[in-house]
């Protein structure tokens, strides 16, 4: 397969590329250019389609903890199953971490209580909200991939680039 190489050299365009994924994955929709954005669909087309596969993979297990009490409860913890704990890695090592944005008008004890349980919110994104729309998606059309859109908008003022945006679908 014949890699676009941007004009960078390796480690560069391949920062690029994870910081143009996480951006797309986290906003839904950048603006960069069209050569730019022909690699990016591929890109991060292959980590919707691994979330996809693996999002349904999980094993609940029991636990059981002693209270201040002394008394010993049991509860239902669900956790990554072998498949999809390998592709929240693989996507981890892929994409950079995104840091969970206050609202606007929201206390800061609020903020802290809806993010209390999220360790990566870009990864929470991906396996509970795109993971799932994706596969009704693919149920009901009976087809897998195309996740992304390009739109071409002209040219840039400054260096006469093509300028495109990429959206998720």
């Amino acid at each position: 397969m014949k890699v676009k190489k941007l004009g960078r050299p390796t480690e560069e365009r391949l920062a690029i590329m994870r910081n143009q994924a996480t951006d797309l994955l986290w906003k839904g929709k950048i603006e960069t250019t069209l050569a730019r954005a022909k690699s990016l669909k591929s890109y991060v087309e292959k980590l919707l389609t691994l979330a996809i596969n693996s999002y349904e993979d999980v094993i609940t297990v029991q636990k059981k903890t002693i209270n201040a009490k002394g008394e010993e409860t049991t509860r239902e913890v669900m956790n990554d199953g072998p498949k999809k704990l390998a592709a929240r890695r693989k996507i981890t090592a892929k994409t950079y971490s995104v840091k969970e944005e206050r609202k606007p008008g929201e206390k800061k004890a609020d903020y802290l209580a809806r993010i209390d349980n999220i360790k990566n919110p870009l990864l929470e994104k991906i396996f509970n909200v795109y993971a799932p729309k994706y596969a009704e998606r693919a149920k009901e059309l009976g087809q897998k991939g195309g996740y992304t859109r390009i739109i071409k908008l002209g040219t840039r003022k400054g260096d006469n680039a093509e300028m495109a945006l990429i959206e998720l679908i």
